[in-house]
């Protein structure tokens, strides 16, 4: 963020034009992996989507050229769409994420109900042998309650 002309675009959130010259552009940095400094020209545009800056789409040249408002506002429309695609994408990796963190949530939850009944014990010390298993088995403690939940099942249904 704010390093040669991509970070200064990403921290301002303002596109940059550079018809020519685009290694002599103050904000420009040169960064060994990176091929920026063989380019004359240089369009740089941010993608933002829900007030979010989400990375920057940038278009390249080797020869001078002028970007016309036209060209500038295609990539910035490209920017919006490409934005808003990336944050839904991370919204549905999110929302999997929190469904399977209450999955597990309530998979131990279950699995403590079981072994306070089975052992007579506080849900802390449920809590704390589940955690041990996990630990001893160097299994996740997923694993560990989906077993005592399943063990129970299965005595349930003899």
């Amino acid at each position: 963020m704010g390093q040669g002309i991509t970070g200064w675009v990403a921290e301002h959130r303002e596109p940059v034009v550079v018809a020519q010259g685009a290694f002599r552009d103050p904000r420009f940095k040169v960064f060994n992996e990176l091929p920026e400094d063989r380019f004359e020209a240089f369009l740089s545009v941010p993608v933002v989507s829900g007030g979010r800056l989400v990375g920057v789409i940038n278009v390249q040249d080797r020869a001078q050229h002028l970007y016309s408002k036209r060209e500038i506002s295609l990539i910035a429309t490209v920017g919006f769409l490409v934005g808003a695609e990336i944050e839904r994408a991370r919204l549905e990796s999110e929302n999997l994420q929190l469904s399977g963190e209450l999955e597990t949530r309530k998979l131990v939850e279950r699995a403590k109900g079981i072994l306070q009944r089975d052992l007579k014990i506080s849900e802390e010390e449920a809590y704390l042998t589940l955690q041990r298993e996990s630990r001893q088995r160097r299994k996740s403690m997923k694993d560990v309650a989906e077993a005592l939940v399943l063990s129970e099942d299965l005595k349930r249904h003899r």
